[in-house]
C-alpha cells in the first residue's frame, strides 16, 4: 500500500468501496476526540444549570455596598466615633452649671442629749448640778440645693476643645478604615476574578491535552506513531491534575477572604461578575457591562507621570493616613495647652439654698411652718495652685515631647505618602504596558495553537510542537490576565493614597 492508501482516501472494486488504514485513523479520531468534548458540554451545561440556581453574580458595586453596611471593622471604627462624641459632651460638661439638689430623713430613735451645769439655765441652782439636754427632735428633715458655675477655669474650657479634636480624629479614623476595608474588598473581588480564569485556564489546558492524549493513543494503536509521544502526554496531562487542585483551592481561599470581608456565612455561593481574560484596557467602551463596570470604578481618573506632582497634592490634602497624623498633632498641641493651663487660677460663683426642719411625734413631711428653718448663700471661690509636687511641670514636659514626636510624625507621613503615590503610578503604569503586550502576546499564542492543531492533523508537526503551543497559549492568557488584575489593584491602592476611594468620598 502506498503513502496515499495509508493517510486517506481508499480504492474502489466495482460497487465495493475499500477504505484506506489513514481515512480509518481519521473517523477514529474524530470520534475520541469529540468524547471529551461531548463529555465537557455536558459537564458545563450542568453546572450551569446548578449555577442557575445560586444567587447573581455580585458585582463590584455590590460587594463594596454591602462592606459598607456590614463591614465589623467599619462597624467598630463606628462605635469608636460614638466614644469620641459621648467625650465632647463629657467636656462640655466642666463648662455648664452644675446644680444638685439632696434631701435627708432621720429618724432619732433615741435624740442626743448632753449635760450643761444648771446654773445656766436657773441662777439659784447649785453650780455642781447639771441639767440634762436633748439635742433635736424624734424627727429631722433637711433639703439643699447647691448651684455652681465656672467663671474661669481654662482647664475645662481648653478641654472642650481638645474632646472636639479627639472627635475629628475618630472621624478620620473612620474614614481611613473603611477606605482600607473597601481597598481591600476591591482588591480580593479582583484576586477572586484571577483565581477564577486561573482556574478556567487549567482547566482548558486539562481538556486540551486529554484531547491530544485520546488521538495519540489512536495513532500508537494504529502504529502512526511512538509510544513516547504518549507518555509525554500522560505526564504533561499528570502535572496539569496537581496544578488544577491547586488553582481550585486558591479559588476556594479568594472566596473565603471575601466572604469574610462582606460578613457572609456561605463563601461558596459567591460568584463574582466580570471577566479579566476578556477585558479591554486600551478600548473600555468595548467591554461588556459587567467588566465596562469595574473599569469604570476608580476614584483617580488619571495616574500619569504628567499628572503625579498633583496626584501628590491631592494626597497631602485628602489622603486619610496624612490627616489622621495631621489630626493627632493637633490634638497632641491641644493637650499641652491644657496641661499648661494648670498653672492659671480657677474662679467659679456657688449658691446654696437649705431647708431644715424638726419635730417630735409621728413623722409630718417637715412638719409645720414653725418647725422650719431656712438658709441662703452665695459666694465666689478662686483656687489657686501653689505647689503639686511637680507633677504639674512633669506633665507639661510629656505633653511638649508628645507635641514634637507627632510633628514628626506628620512629616513622615507626608513624605510616606508622596512615596507611595509615586510607587503606584508606576505600578500602574507597567502594568497597563504589560497588559498591552500581552494582549498581543494572547493572539499570537491563540494563532500559534490553531495552526498547531491544524497541521498536527494533517500529520505535519509532531505531538511536542503541539504541546508546547497549548503550553504557551495557556501562559499568555494567564499573563495577560495576571496583567489587568495587578493594573486593577494597582488602581485600588493608589485610590486609597489619595484619599479617593469611590462610594466613600465625594468627589
Amino acid at each position: 500500500m502506498d503513502s496515499d492508501d495509508r493517510y486517506g482516501g481508499g480504492t474502489s472494486h466495482g460497487n465495493e468501496v475499500m477504505i484506506g488504514r489513514g481515512a480509518v485513523v481519521r473517523i477514529l479520531l474524530v470520534l475520541v476526540a469529540g468524547m471529551p468534548a461531548l463529555l465537557a458540554g455536558s459537564n458545563v451545561a450542568g453546572q450551569e444549570r446548578v449555577e442557575g440556581q445560586e444567587r447573581e453574580p455580585l458585582t463590584l458595586s455590590e460587594a463594596v455596598g454591602r462592606a459598607l453596611d456590614r463591614n465589623r471593622e467599619i462597624d467598630e471604627a463606628r462605635w469608636g466615633l460614638r466614644q469620641a462624641e459621648d467625650q465632647v459632651s463629657e467636656a462640655w460638661g466642666e463648662v455648664y452649671p452644675r446644680i444638685d439638689l439632696s434631701t435627708t430623713y432621720t429618724r432619732n430613735l433615741t435624740p442626743a442629749v448632753s449635760f450643761l451645769p444648771a446654773i445656766f439655765f436657773d441662777p439659784g441652782a447649785d453650780p455642781d448640778d447639771l441639767m440634762r439636754v436633748q439635742f433635736g427632735a424624734e424627727n429631722q428633715w433637711s433639703g439643699q440645693v447647691q448651684f455652681q458655675q465656672p467663671l474661669f477655669e481654662a482647664r475645662a474650657f481648653i478641654g472642650v476643645g481638645a474632646a472636639g479634636r479627639y472627635e475629628s480624629l475618630q472621624e478620620e479614623v473612620l474614614r481611613g478604615r473603611t477606605h482600607e476595608v473597601i481597598t481591600g474588598v476591591r482588591t480580593r473581588f479582583y484576586d477572586l476574578l484571577l483565581a477564577q480564569e486561573h482556574a478556567r485556564l487549567l482547566e482548558e489546558s486539562l481538556r486540551r491535552v486529554q484531547e491530544s492524549l485520546g488521538e495519540t493513543e489512536a495513532l500508537y494503536r494504529a502504529g502512526l506513531t511512538s509510544e513516547y509521544e504518549v507518555l509525554r502526554l500522560e505526564v504533561e496531562l499528570a502535572n496539569l491534575r496537581p496544578d488544577l487542585r491547586r488553582a481550585e483551592n486558591t479559588y476556594a481561599q479568594a472566596r473565603r477572604e471575601l466572604a469574610l470581608e462582606l460578613d457572609m456565612e456561605e463563601p461558596e455561593s459567591i460568584r463574582v461578575a466580570g471577566s479579566l481574560a476578556e477585558m479591554d484596557l486600551e478600548n473600555p467602551g468595548s467591554n461588556g457591562a459587567e467588566n465596562r463596570a469595574i473599569l469604570e470604578f476608580s476614584g483617580v481618573n488619571g495616574a500619569s507621570e504628567a499628572e503625579l506632582e498633583q496626584l501628590i497634592q491631592d494626597a497631602y490634602a485628602t489622603s486619610s493616613r496624612v490627616r489622621q497624623v495631621e489630626a493627632n498633632e493637633e490634638l497632641r498641641h491641644a493637650e499641652y495647652r491644657v496641661e499648661q493651663s494648670e498653672y492659671l487660677p480657677r474662679i467659679s460663683l456657688f449658691g446654696n439654698y437649705e431647708v431644715l426642719a424638726q419635730h417630735d411625734g409621728s413623722p409630718e413631711f417637715f412638719g409645720s411652718s414653725a418647725q422650719r428653718g431656712y438658709a441662703r448663700n452665695v459666694g465666689i471661690t478662686v483656687s489657686v495652685p501653689l505647689f503639686t509636687g511637680r507633677q504639674r511641670s512633669a506633665r507639661v514636659s510629656r505633653t511638649r515631647a508628645a507635641v514634637r514626636e507627632a510633628r514628626i510624625e506628620t512629616e513622615l507621613a507626608r513624605e510616606r505618602a508622596a512615596l507611595d503615590v509615586r510607587n503606584l503610578v508606576e505600578q500602574v503604569e507597567e502594568s497597563r504596558i504589560r497588559a498591552e503586550g500581552q494582549s498581543l502576546a494572547v493572539r499570537q499564542a491563540r494563532r500559534g495553537y490553531d495552526i498547531a492543531s491544524a497541521e498536527f492533523r494533517e500529520g505535519t508537526v509532531s505531538h511536542l510542537e503541539l504541546t508546547d503551543a497549548e503550553v504557551a497559549l495557556r501562559q499568555s492568557e494567564f499573563n495577560y490576565a495576571e496583567a489587568v488584575h495587578d493594573y486593577l489593584s494597582s488602581r485600588a491602592r493608589l485610590d486609597e493614597a489619595v484619599g479617593r476611594v469611590p462610594m466613600v468620598d465625594a468627589f
